[in-house]
């Protein structure tokens, strides 16, 4: 199952941590763009492109220290159809460098339109007598809040590819509560989501222990992280708001089993935007991104021991 490749991957770096591809513009260093610009004009073609080279610099400098990488489709969407050829660009390319690739596209729908997205995203699109795979991702982020039909059709592609998914269960954002946290008959519903992500999921194991479906759960709220671990023992956790949402590394360890495994944290903007922080111009982002991610890494390793 897929997330046995991704904490394989995690062992083999001693590093549990994921690097959000989120391109904003404004991340994007001042050269890359003018180079773009000059070249496409500026347009959403020109735009396109910058957000391709700043990707494949930060994918090359982050690929033997990180085992992840996670574009968010809305930042790639909002480029138009470039914008997504830019994503796929995006995808293939960080395979290639050996990284598992997790789009990060929260989908939430049912009946033949999951399917359709779950084929998209995991699996293969049929065209004629040819069978084409569309964007190829190993992972992705789903939205399962109107029940098992939307979670069902992403996990026949999880068991028929060996890929997998993460579930929305407990988000980092500061009004999840506002529905997450609501009493539904003895349990919260985040906790509700949870034993139905869990329940979903049961019997595709891998030789970890965890099921190819995965959870969403916020680095914000510790407390929680720490009773959905306990509760969830056969769920992997993908963990955001680490860094610039307040998450700590002293927060996060509480995601992990006794063997440091079952999770994997993201961090987006620390990493993408640290060239900032140098006092440079944007020709060192490579560097300095990667000076970030390892950062990260250790400080992570002050709470987690992976075995």
């Amino acid at each position: 199952m897929s997330f046995e490749i991704l904490q394989d991957k995690i062992r083999k770096l001693k590093n549990p941590t994921v690097a959000g591809l989120d391109p904003k513009l404004e991340y994007i260093p001042p050269h890359i763009l003018a180079d773009s610009y000059a070249r496409c004009g500026q347009t959403l073609a020109g735009a396109a492109d910058a957000v391709w080279q700043f990707n494949r610099g930060l994918i090359d400098a982050l690929c033997d220290v990180v085992p992840a990488v996670k574009p968010q489709s809305a930042y790639y969407e909002r480029l138009g159809w470039q914008g997504m050829q830019v994503m796929e660009q995006t995808i293939r390319y960080a395979k290639e460098k050996g990284l598992y690739v997790i789009a990060d596209i929260k989908r939430g729908d049912i009946g033949s339109t999951a399917e359709a997205y779950a084929e998209a995203w995991l699996g293969d699109t049929k065209v004629g007598e040819n069978t084409f795979e569309a964007f190829g991702a190993d992972c992705v982020t789903i939205n399962g809040y109107m029940g098992s039909d939307t979670i069902n059709p992403f996990l026949e592609q999880c068991k028929a590819r060996g890929k997998s998914l993460f579930v929305l269960v407990k988000t980092s954002n500061p009004s999840s509560g506002e529905l997450q946290d609501m009493v539904a008959g003895d349990r919260l519903v985040y906790r509700v989501m949870g034993d139905l992500t869990q329940r979903l999921g049961k019997g595709t194991e891998d030789k970890h222990g965890f099921t190819c479906a995965g959870a969403v759960v916020g680095a914000t709220y510790p407390s929680d992280l720490r009773e959905l671990r306990r509760r969830l023992e056969h769920t992997f956790f993908l963990v955001p708001g680490y860094g610039a949402q307040g998450g700590t590394a002293e927060d996060v360890q509480y995601a992990f089993d006794r063997y440091g495994h079952g999770a994997i944290i993201n961090a987006s903007r620390s990493i993408m935007c640290a060239w900032k922080k140098t006092g440079g111009d944007g020709h060192d982002f490579q560097q300095a991104a990667r000076d970030a991610a390892i950062a990260m890494r250790d400080d992570i390793k002050r709470f987690v021991t992976i075995v």
